[in-house]
């Protein structure tokens, strides 16, 4: 259980990466006095060899609820980058009297029934290209582009290298398996969304921040300059921006 000065987050990735993307973020939370988790899903990292075509959206949040419930966890600080902005939002319908703030990192806000592709209909060609392979169940990493796009935002070579060592296939499902918040009570969980800036691929939008939460108080959107793996390229600025999320502001702030 956190205290007032000590905080618990957890850190969940978005597709085809794992919980290691978070290694240069998690120590700089830890010496702050804070706990951290950063559970690879289900067919990521550690767990890579459970990928199958039965995985899906459910079985990301169920990953989570496992980790909340198993580590009895409450007061949470849930942070979910990218498709794990579905994930996020489905485990505070099922748990919201464990969770405190809710972060949206660059991440996909959903919804009561939609899907990946409702969110973002670009990746309906993710899923056309799995259908015309030899596996059309899973769909292999977004490929690598030019600068400013690189690899998911990354174009250092040293932490391409790096994060082309965690990326793996995902399961179509996961981007088929609709969303489902039904629960009143976790409305009340504040919101933060955090938006990388720093160069987008052609043809990515991102929906608008509503500019009140369903708690009733003032949408809080910050601006992080970076590439949409932002845990990779700035942890630092990172780290900064999701500490001050513990506290209650009513101001975005601004990294460049």
């Amino acid at each position: 259980m956190s205290t007032p000065h000590t905080k618990t987050f957890v850190l969940v990735h978005g597709a085809w990466h794992s919980g290691r993307v978070w290694d240069r973020v998690v120590p700089l939370l830890t010496r702050a006095g804070h706990r951290v988790f950063a559970p690879s899903l289900t067919g990521h990292g550690e767990k890579e060899h459970l990928l199958g075509p039965g995985v899906g959206l459910d079985t990301h949040v169920a990953d989570i609820v496992a980790v909340l419930v198993g580590e009895e966890l409450t007061g949470v600080i849930l942070v979910g980058h990218s498709y794990a902005g579905m994930v996020i939002s489905a485990v505070a319908d099922q748990v919201p009297d464990r969770i405190a703030g809710l972060v949206y990192l660059d991440a996909m806000v959903p919804a009561d029934g939609e899907t990946v592709l409702d969110v973002m209909p670009l990746t309906q060609h993710l899923i056309d290209a799995a259908a015309a392979s030899d596996a059309p169940w899973r769909i292999p990493p977004m490929p690598e582009g030019p600068a400013p796009m690189g690899l998911f935002g990354v174009t250092d070579p040293a932490d391409t290298a790096w994060l082309r060592t965690m990326l793996g296939d995902e399961s179509v499902r996961c981007f088929q398996q609709p969303v489902r918040l039904r629960n009143p009570a976790m409305d009340a969980i504040p919101r933060t969304h955090i938006h990388c800036v720093g160069g987008a691929p052609k043809g990515v939008t991102r929906r608008p921040v509503p500019p009140v939460q369903p708690n009733g108080t003032p949408s809080r959107v910050w601006e992080l300059r970076s590439g949409h793996d932002c845990m990779v390229t700035v942890p630092g600025e990172l780290a900064e921006l999701l500490l001050d999320t513990t506290l209650v502001v009513g101001r975005d702030r601004s990294f460049s």
